[in-house]
């Protein structure tokens, strides 16, 4: 059994923990939204025809935000499309997902499920077909309370009250030649400087996001952000991040390491938006908005089904995930945790049935997917302050990381507990990790663990189907013991150990 030690102290506090990182995102993408959150004529379905399972499983799994409409699907997107009768608005061809688009759903059913949801929606504009004038009509519809054209609009579609959106990004990976609109990063600089300063216009108080890389693997990484921040620095409160990762050939061990990408790429991006703040002699600070994260096997995109040319909600991206997938994605989760000084928001990308922590059938069942896990129980637990952690272990090589600490870590407190995320990336070795707690009740009593859970399992390639849905899930970890504080962690696992004060 391996070996490792952990001190946990408040004086090492990085931040508060931030509720949006807790996001997540909806695109017109497969089936993310029909049979997805809308499916009308389903056993749980509302009179507005969303799905009252997938509801139940979006506030279990604590979500705090959602990105919409998307994607890549928003660089062709006319929002028009989707306001008014529903018997009166235009199928669509999406360029993006060779898919059609029925309108179905639009801005207005959107806020509605996010009102019923309770999530803050976050809303993206399209700079790849369309530019400044359509990006501030939405806005319009959206915000502004009544007396214009397009906000008395809203009202006569039935929403008599603004959306209030506060959150807008302007674009979605404008760097990236798959994209509907691609521009170089001088010219989408540009339209997004002019399309920021007309929404400012109308609303200065907006938090507006530029388009950063869509991945640190990019060609133009790094002075893609440089050139952006150049033009709109004084205009956007933050910089998106994209990242996606999947096991490679086999390396089950690199997999589990890829939050040091992560970690990479964020902190090379925080350096460059410092460094063009000093260049222009500003003292404002741009955040980071990683509104696009998740583990994605890009290796084996599903194309749509022979012979169906322009389908509507065809079954797209549809990964299953097994509990490795798990691990990796709960040490993206830490990582996110770990730098929220900087990180602002966060989106796992995405919320139903596209690469998905929630699966359903159409017309039938919902499930958890081995990602729920450490998604709901980091939504539920991560409270107060972020606190850095560092543990002291054995570190494994890896081809495309170097070395790489067995475990990987984060904690946050308030003023009543304590709570330690940690996964174990060893393929084959226990850990036993003990704790230094002693500064979290100096003067008031030992600190003992409360609860402490694992996700783990056997097979790291199990999975949770609609029959056998609670195959991978937390389970009591009862190794725990006291004087000192230990507690044994398998190989490949996400863990979540919960302390207080006796």
């Amino acid at each position: 059994m391996l070996q490792a030690q952990l001190t946990i102290d408040p004086a090492h506090r990085v931040a508060p923990v931030r509720r949006r990182t807790f996001g997540t995102f909806v695109e017109h993408l497969g089936r993310c939204v029909y049979t997805g959150i809308y499916e009308p004529g389903h056993p749980t379905a509302d009179e507005e025809g969303f799905r009252g399972d997938v509801l139940a499983l979006t506030r279990e799994l604590g979500v705090s935000t959602v990105r919409y409409p998307g994607g890549n699907f928003v660089s062709g997107y006319r929002w028009e499309d989707g306001i008014g009768p529903r018997e009166q608005r235009p199928r669509r061809l999406d360029l993006a997902w060779h898919s059609t688009e029925t309108n179905e759903i639009g801005i207005d059913e959107f806020i509605r499920w996010t009102r019923v949801a309770g999530l803050e929606p976050m809303m993206a504009v399209n700079l790849g077909t369309r530019g400044v004038q359509e990006a501030v009509d939405l806005l319009e519809y959206c915000n502004i309370p009544s007396g214009t054209a397009l906000s008395d609009l809203r009202i006569a579609n039935g929403a008599k009250d603004p959306h209030d959106i506060r959150m807008w990004c302007l674009g979605n990976e404008m760097d990236g030649p798959w994209q509907i609109g691609h521009k170089t990063a001088l010219e989408y600089g540009r339209i997004a400087a002019e399309t920021a300063r007309a929404m400012r216009m109308v609303d200065p108080s907006l938090e507006l996001v530029a388009c950063g890389s869509s991945g640190s693997s990019m060609p133009t990484f790094g002075t893609w952000e440089a050139t952006v921040l150049e033009e709109t620095y004084d205009l956007v409160d933050h910089i998106s991040c994209h990242a996606y990762y999947e096991e490679k050939d086999g390396d089950l061990a690199g997999f589990l390491a890829c939050a040091s990408d992560m970690e990479h790429f964020i902190s090379t991006v925080v350096s460059t938006a410092d460094q063009v703040g000093a260049k222009l002699g500003s003292r404002k600070k741009i955040s980071v908005s990683f509104d696009e994260w998740n583990v994605w096997y890009l290796s084996r995109v599903q194309a749509a089904e022979p012979g169906q040319d322009w389908p509507v909600a065809p079954p797209l991206l549809e990964d299953h995930y097994h509990l490795a997938d798990a691990v990796a994605f709960g040490s993206l989760l830490i990582t996110l945790l770990r730098h929220s000084d900087r990180v602002a928001a966060a989106c796992m990308a995405q919320l139903v049935n596209v690469i998905a922590p929630i699966m359903t059938e159409p017309g039938g069942r919902a499930w958890r997917q081995t990602t729920f896990h450490p998604f709901a129980q980091a939504a539920r637990h991560a409270k107060g302050d972020v606190v850095r952690v560092e543990p002291v272990c054995p570190t494994y090589e890896t081809a495309e990381f170097g070395a790489v600490p067995v475990l990987h870590a984060v904690a946050t407190r308030d003023e009543t507990e304590t709570t330690l995320f940690v996964v174990n990336r060893s393929t084959a070795e226990p850990v036993e990790l003990e704790l230094d707690a002693g500064a979290l009740g100096a003067g008031t009593g030992a600190v003992r663990i409360v609860e402490a859970t694992t996700l783990t399992h056997e097979d790291v390639y199990a999975r949770n189907t609609a029959d056998d849905p609670d195959r991978v899930a937390p389970r009591p970890n009862t190794s725990h013991r006291s004087d000192p504080l230990r507690i044994v962690l398998p190989p490949v696992s996400w863990n979540v150990i919960r302390l207080s004060r006796a």
